[in-house]
C-alpha cells in the first residue's frame, strides 16, 4: 500500500497564477506545488483524498489510470473544483464512483456540481454517487480490509476531516485546531501529513510554529508538512526543520 501526495501547495499553488514564487527558488523543482490532493494506492483500489483544481495533471504525472473512491476533507474550492475530471473514470468502467463527504460538503457538491450526481440524459449520466462519511470506512488491499478513520477538525470557520489510514498515517491538509479528545487517535503514528501554510498566524491554517508544536505533542515517527505557500522555500525548510520533519513535494510517495 502506498500513499502519494499528489499536490502540496496552498490555495493558489506555487507559483501563483501571476507567476509569483515568493521566497521559493524557481530552480528547485520541489518548489513547484499544485493544490492539495492525495492518493491511497492498494492492490485493489485507488482512493483519492480531495479533487483539487490540478487533479488532471496530478493523475497524469503519477500515471494513475483508475479511481475507485473519493474522500473529501471539506468544501473549499481548492479541494473540490477538479471534480469534473473524474468523468473519464466513469466512462472507462460505466460505474458511478462513490464519493464520501460530510453534510456541509455534500450540500456544496450538490449545489455546485449537480450534473455529476444526476442523470440528465443518456449522453450525460450521473458519474458519481454521494455517500456520507462514517466511522466504518474501509478499503481493500488484497484479502485485507484497511480501516480509514475520519476525525473532525477545525479549519477556521468550517469543519474539515482528517483521515487516518490503517492506524499508520494521518492526513490533515487543512486545519487550524485539533481537539484534544482526538489526540489519542493521532499519537505515535508512523506518519503525520500536516498543514503548514506559512510563518505568520493564519485564522484557518496552522503556521510553522503551530505545526511543529503539534508534531511535538503527537510524536509521529515522521512528519510531513503540506499546504505550503510561496513563503516557505523547500531548501529553507530542510535546513531548519527537526530531523524527523520534512517538507512535502508533489509526487512524494510513502510505503505503508
Amino acid at each position: 500500500m502506498k500513499f502519494i501526495i499528489l499536490g502540496c501547495g496552498s490555495s493558489m499553488g506555487v507559483p501563483r497564477p501571476d507567476g509569483f514564487f515568493g521566497n521559493c527558488n524557481p530552480n528547485n523543482k520541489k518548489n513547484y506545488r499544485t493544490r492539495c490532493s492525495a492518493l491511497i494506492k492498494t492492490k485493489n483500489e485507488n482512493v483519492l483524498i480531495d479533487t483539487s483544481p490540478d487533479i488532471r495533471q496530478q493523475l497524469i504525472n503519477n500515471k494513475i489510470k483508475k479511481i475507485d473512491k473519493v474522500y473529501y476533507s471539506h468544501m473549499h474550492a481548492d479541494q473540490t473544483h477538479g471534480i469534473n475530471d473524474l468523468r473519464v473514470f466513469y466512462i472507462l468502467n460505466k460505474k458511478t464512483i462513490p464519493v464520501y463527504a460530510d453534510k456541509p460538503t455534500k450540500k456544496y457538491l450538490l449545489n455546485n456540481f449537480k450534473y455529476c450526481f444526476v442523470n440528465y440524459s443518456k449522453e450525460y449520466p450521473a458519474i458519481l454517487k454521494l455517500m456520507s462519511v462514517n466511522d466504518n470506512l474501509t478499503i481493500k488491499d488484497g484479502y485485507k480490509k484497511i480501516s480509514i478513520k475520519p476525525i473532525k477538525v477545525k479549519h477556521g470557520k468550517v469543519d474539515s476531516i482528517c483521515y487516518i489510514i490503517d492506524k499508520k498515517l494521518a492526513y490533515i491538509s487543512d486545519v487550524s485546531q485539533i481537539f484534544e479528545k482526538d489526540f489519542k487517535h493521532l499519537k505515535n503514528l508512523n506518519y503525520l501529513v500536516l498543514d503548514c501554510l506559512w510563518i505568520n498566524h493564519h485564522p484557518s491554517h496552522l503556521n510553522l510554529e503551530e505545526s511543529l508544536d503539534l508534531i511535538f505533542k503527537l510524536n509521529p515517527k515522521k512528519a510531513i508538512l503540506t499546504n505550503l505557500s510561496p513563503v516557505l522555500d523547500y531548501d529553507y525548510l530542510k535546513k531548519i526543520l527537526p530531523k524527523k520533519v520534512i517538507p512535502a513535494f508533489d509526487g512524494l510517495t510513502i510505503d505503508l
